[in-house]
């Protein structure tokens, strides 16, 4: 991609006054990267150009685009952030350092057990980097779906690192932020090199079976399309295919057999309003026999990661088994770009939250975990130790929703404890913790909570916390306020006790 290119993109989206920002991004870092060349033999700020337009096909706002063109100026040329930021802004300035940061704490990866720096100062640069702004991130998951597409031209040693990495760490990081697409597109990348061999194995299966399937699927899209004008139902339908990464973690829960996936290939109906998905629904089990314990309603219950959708699997007449995906315009979009779908950037960047950057307050629920994460940093910043376990989970195990009485929502790792969940809720609520009722029936305070349950808060003044608390928590946050509080009562007994003796001397004289 060349430059005049990336600028034809951008001028479909951004203002004259962008525009010109962006040229000048492009001018600088071109004499930054001179005489720089990637292994592939291209000039060097051929990486950067298509790292900014992967970013504006995301719909990112400016600033990202114009540091996705600087991204590596500072840990490659001579070139100082303090330059940046006097030639393009602070935020600007700040996206490429949370990238550069990003790039050196993952530098040292073998395996996922060293992917987290061991160092505090590298564990604090990775947090600040991921938790001060989620635009790092997305940078980063821009440069790294480029640097895979150019994997062949590395040693294989650095190839399997790269790969790796993206596998275990960046794949992980995109479902996070809801990026189907672009984890689906990372795994598959990665995959085909460090397991070449299964890679090719089953990505031969997958296209025996989808000759067959494919033809078949085309009649029951048109039976479905005859139905939905039957009843005036507006929609778009389309095919879906899984993908190889997904197709051989599912064969490895199916001892190999094929037969046993439903979900090879879907057919995607998207409508125009969320009241048409039911509708939908209720036309494909008229036509077709829904199998029953298949049926998934992520409309009222979205996924972890703010996914979206009905599924339903269906036996049709030929006893052909079909998986249907119904979503609104809307939710797909989301499905597709997660977090930068959410954020609508173009719309949003003359608000006071974006020119403040205060860009976590502008999160949906699912994302909050990153703001929490902000939390961790300044813990960190005061010296707290964090386990690397604790971290991963932090940042890359499964999440669950969790509900109060009142109906909020809060977002907690799986495994996650009620005090946990206490402490999320508020510091004063944990303090007084007597007991928790979840789903109306008394929770033992070291029994998990599980998606979707109702958590109550029993309080009692005389409650406190103790140190048998610290084997009753998981979280990072929940942990941290814990420690603090027990800490404000050792110093609270001490006083109590030297008071105690002062008043005893002052007695006996």
């Amino acid at each position: 991609m060349k430059k005049d290119e990336l600028l034809d993109h951008a001028r479909q989206y951004y203002d004259k006054d962008q525009i010109l920002k962006l040229k000048r991004a492009i001018t600088f870092a071109t004499a930054a990267h001179a005489g720089q060349k990637r292994l592939s033999g291209e000039p060097y700020i051929i990486h950067p150009i298509i790292t900014a337009d992967t970013l504006i096909s995301w719909g990112m706002d400016i600033d990202s685009v114009i540091a996705g063109i600087l991204h590596d100026t500072v840990e490659d040329t001579d070139v100082t952030l303090e330059q940046i930021d006097a030639q393009f802004g602070h935020n600007v300035a700040m996206l490429v350092d949370g990238v550069t940061k990003v790039s050196i704490a993952s530098s040292g990866l073998k395996n996922i057990d060293t992917y987290l720096p061991k160092t505090k100062d590298n564990l604090s640069k990775l947090l600040i980097a991921v938790g001060q702004d989620v635009r790092v991130i997305m940078i980063k998951l821009a440069d790294r779906l480029h640097n895979l597409s150019t994997l062949k031209y590395l040693s294989h040693e650095k190839q399997i690192k790269v790969a790796l990495e993206s596998l275990e760490v960046f794949g992980p990081m995109a479902d996070k932020l809801g990026m189907g697409y672009v984890r689906m597109q990372i795994e598959e990348l990665a995959f085909s090199y460090i397991y070449p061999q299964e890679f090719k194995k089953t990505k031969n299966l997958m296209k025996k079976r989808l000759g067959k399937s494919t033809r078949k699927l085309g009649k029951i899209r048109i039976e479905v399309e005859e139905a939905l004008n039957r009843h005036n139902i507006n929609a778009e339908i389309n095919g879906r295919v899984k993908s190889i990464y997904s197709l051989h973690k599912k064969l490895a829960k199916v001892n190999g057999n094929i037969d046993d996936i439903y979900d090879l290939m879907a057919l995607r109906i998207i409508v125009d309003n969320k009241n048409d998905c039911y509708i939908v629904l209720g036309i494909l089990h008229s036509l077709y026999k829904p199998m029953i314990n298949r049926i998934k309603d992520y409309i009222s219950s979205p996924k972890t990661n703010g996914y979206q959708s009905l599924h339903t699997t269906v036996i049709t007449p030929s006893e052909q088994i079909v998986e249907f995906q119904i979503r609104t315009q809307k939710m797909h979009e989301f499905a597709e770009r997660g977090l930068a779908a959410s954020f609508h950037y173009h719309d949003q960047k003359t608000s006071k939250d974006y020119t403040d950057n205060n860009i976590s307050s502008s999160l949906p629920e699912n994302m909050k975990w990153i703001t929490q994460l902000q939390e961790v940093v300044e813990k960190l910043k005061d010296g707290d130790e964090i386990s690397k376990n604790q971290l991963y989970i932090d940042l890359f195990g499964n999440r669950i929703f969790v509900h109060s009485p009142k109906g909020d929502i809060y977002d907690l790792p799986e495994g996650a404890l009620p005090l946990d969940f206490a402490y999320l809720v508020h510091s004063d609520i944990a303090r007084n913790a007597y007991g928790f009722r979840v789903n109306n029936k008394i929770h033992a305070f070291d029994k998990p909570l599980h998606n979707g349950d109702i958590v109550e808060v029993i309080t009692k003044r005389s409650a406190q916390p103790n140190q048998a608390w610290r084997q009753l928590v998981t979280t990072t946050t929940a942990r941290n306020k814990l420690q603090g509080q027990l800490r404000q009562s050792n110093v609270a007994v001490l006083i109590n006790n030297a008071t105690n003796i002062i008043r005893r001397k002052q007695k006996n004289k």
